[in-house]
């Protein structure tokens, strides 16, 4: 899926008029019945199935907050499947408005700005069940794993819950993430995909407990481990691209340290700097490959006497994994390590896109994004731009693989604009750059005397 664009000067773009906000429009069924005829064919193809547990308890139609895990591209046709015979609307990032917003509006979508407080779309949210009667689809993670298991929720989620007063419902899926993990180029594995259905939270039970125990039983819900699931019931991949784009996300070397010089590619990922090299196997372990040496004579002098090193023992500090989201949590330690330190640094070329609007997004030029102790800075637009996002802004980072089959990508910004940086090197920063800001976010709350 692509993205309207289009070339335009910093300036243009700060004087293009900012849109004027419109409530939710009750959803068409006419709407509703094309989005389920559109998911039909991935839902087919994964021979999808679901359970319903304890739904008898919502009524038919009483709205409601459905809460649903974000694994996979497939997640919305499967989330049209479950509550098409129901009005409901879908909260959406700010940028899946661009170039169709009467589309998307009529669809029963709402626009959101990820990891940042948005009163207008919980007043929004508020006008959907109340004066629409429509229920909404919310993914509270608000991005995709990168690793398969959880990612953040906000802390304003149980407060949410209470201010809308509406029960709560989750949908969980097995086997989305499995079929297309984000890091491996939307290219699709053969994976059955089911989804359980869950009545979670009677609008008297949000009433009776207070939003820190709401948040308590949510993150509890929104833990798991979708390699572990793959592993646990013997679900098989035999792709040859299963480790294609790996490196995006295990960008340091367990051995060596180095970072930015992984290669995921077929089935394997390799360390160029020292060789190290491990499968990603059918079942989604990681097998170590030590017995396959390199040769010698292609690496660089420095390599060769680093491997010589390695077999003298240089290494034998040498972490070893076999388990994905084990060497993903381990370089979150390492980050947040660097950030006590006080040696963490991030500074990289970067093209510069910007929404303002939801008409396009507009490539305003070249600059350079800085991210440290001190938060973001992105300078460019021969010296026009200069932007500063603070550790607290926000608890995690938009970025993501490939985004909009432009590139890997890096947005920040505030209520009137979005920034979308393109490195323009390689070295897989945008896993890193997300673990630092969720680790940064933390260390910020802890030294301003807020709960971590």
């Amino acid at each position: 899926m692509k993205i309207k664009t289009a070339k335009m000067s910093y300036e243009e773009v700060l004087a293009l008029p900012a849109p004027v906000h419109e409530k939710p429009v009750k959803q068409r069924f006419i709407f509703r019945l094309l989005l389920a005829a559109l998911s039909v064919w991935d839902l087919w193809a994964t021979h999808f199935t679901y359970r319903m547990i304890n739904m008898e308890k919502l009524k038919k139609d009483e709205p409601c907050l459905v809460l649903m895990n974000h694994s996979s591209f497939i997640d919305l046709k499967i989330a049209i499947r479950l509550l098409c015979s129901r009005p409901f609307h879908i909260i959406c990032t700010s940028d899946g408005f661009v170039g169709k917003r009467w589309l998307m509006r009529s669809l029963g979508c709402i626009p959101a700005r990820k990891f940042m407080t948005d009163v207008t779309l919980v007043r929004d949210m508020l006008y959907a069940v109340r004066e629409l009667k429509s229920s909404v689809l919310m993914y509270p993670e608000a991005s995709y794993s990168f690793d398969g298991t959880q990612t953040p929720l906000p802390d304003s989620i149980g407060k949410c819950l209470k201010v809308l007063k509406v029960p709560v419902v989750m949908i969980r899926t097995h086997g989305a993430f499995a079929r297309d993990p984000l890091y491996n180029n939307l290219q699709l594995r053969k994976v059955k995909v089911s989804a359980d259905v869950e009545y979670l939270l009677s609008a008297k039970e949000i009433e009776e407990k207070s939003a820190q125990e709401l948040n308590d039983i949510l993150r509890e819900k929104f833990t798991f481990d979708y390699f572990r699931w793959q592993q646990e019931n013997k679900v098989r991949i035999k792709e040859a691209f299963r480790a294609d784009g790996l490196n995006r996300m295990l960008y340091k070397c367990p051995k060596c340290r180095t970072e930015g010089q992984m290669c995921g590619q077929g089935t394997k990922i390799l360390c160029k700097q020292c060789g190290k090299e491990y499968e990603l196997t059918e079942y989604g372990y990681l097998e170590d490959s030590a017995g396959n040496m390199q040769d010698e004579r292609n690496l660089s002098d420095k390599t060769q006497k680093q491997k010589r090193r390695q077999r003298q023992g240089g290494y034998q500090d040498e972490m070893r994994f076999t388990h994905i989201p084990d060497w993903y949590r381990w370089e979150r330690e390492c980050v947040r390590q660097e950030l006590l330190d006080g040696t963490y640094r991030l500074e990289v070329p970067v093209t510069i896109y910007m929404m303002v609007n939801t008409e396009k997004i507009y490539q305003v030029g070249e600059g350079v994004l800085v991210h440290s102790r001190n938060g973001f800075h992105l300078t460019g637009c021969d010296g026009k731009l200069d932007f500063i996002q603070e550790p607290l802004a926000s608890y995690s980072l938009y970025s993501d693989f490939y985004w909009y089959e432009i590139g890997d990508m890096i947005s920040i910004g505030n209520e009137k604009v979005q920034y979308y940086c393109f490195p323009k090197e390689s070295g897989d920063i945008v896993a890193k750059a997300r673990l630092a800001t969720e680790e940064l976010y933390k260390l910020a709350r802890t030294e301003a005397g807020l709960t971590a």
